[in-house]
């Protein structure tokens, strides 16, 4: 923005559409640039790298003997992660208008792009650690994922309405799969005849629903992640700010 001062102390007049500024408003003008400078790189910066780093955690598996692993996500995540994604837009959360354009240049599309596929990503990640991995379990939690998700697409929601509803049916999967499953599954550092021999009821349990045995640091891992998650939610704006007035 070039300015040129004119005769009188009293007013400045930008020289690019001839705009007389007060000098009142000069710092106002002046102001906003690097608020706008900070507001690029919360969302093009920021909030790819929190996804990012969700979608890297989601997939996290420790061992009793503190080797860690990687699980891919299964199919039914990624279908998960498109119908929440759809979610987004029908409640207001991501207005799809304002983040893709026919105006905008290449670049920002590309922008947009990466911002939105750091949330798809870490959208499937996010179901990949609080789905159980396999058994009975598996299908028990991904049937109510996906009712869930199915009911909430045709039902009126504004964005608080949804992030609390998302706050809730994530915490409810992490107690489901954490607090309750990863306890009846029998110790990771027990063997299994000692286990059999020590608490059957247990072993049975583990057998019978066939819960993988990992390692308590899974779940401080996977509960960072959900919060981690929730907070990128918070920080996404529906609409990015692409100019400055």
């Amino acid at each position: 923005m070039s300015i040129e001062l004119e005769k009188s102390d009293s007013e400045l007049v930008n020289a690019v559409d001839g705009e007389i500024i007060s000098p009142e408003g000069v710092e106002t003008h002046l102001s906003v640039r690097p608020d706008a400078k900070r507001r690029a790189y919360l969302v093009y910066v920021y909030l790819p790298l929190i996804f990012l780093t969700v979608a890297l955690l989601g997939g996290l598996r420790f061992a009793a003997d503190a080797s860690f692993g990687f699980i891919k996500p299964s199919l039914v995540c990624l279908i998960l992660g498109a119908m929440l994604m759809v979610l987004f837009v029908r409640a207001g959360a991501v207005r799809l208008g304002s983040w893709f354009s026919e105006d905008f240049s290449l670049l920002t599309n590309f922008s947009s792009a990466a911002v939105i596929g750091s949330v798809y990503a870490a959208s499937v990640q996010l179901f990949n650690s609080l789905i159980p991995e396999q058994g009975p379990p598996f299908w028990v939690v991904t049937f109510c994922f996906f009712w869930t998700l199915w009911n909430n697409v045709f039902a009126e929601f504004d964005t608080r309405r949804l992030m609390r509803s998302l706050a809730a049916l994530f915490g409810l999967a992490f107690v489901a799969k954490y607090l309750i499953l990863l306890n009846l599954a029998s110790p990771t550092e027990q063997g299994w005849l000692d286990t059999i021999l020590k608490n059957p009821t247990q072993s049975a349990a583990t057998w019978l629903l066939d819960i993988p045995r990992f390692s308590s640091a899974t779940g401080y891992v996977e509960f960072f992640a959900v919060a981690l998650y929730m907070l990128g939610l918070y920080l996404l704006p529906a609409e990015p700010e692409r100019k400055v007035e």
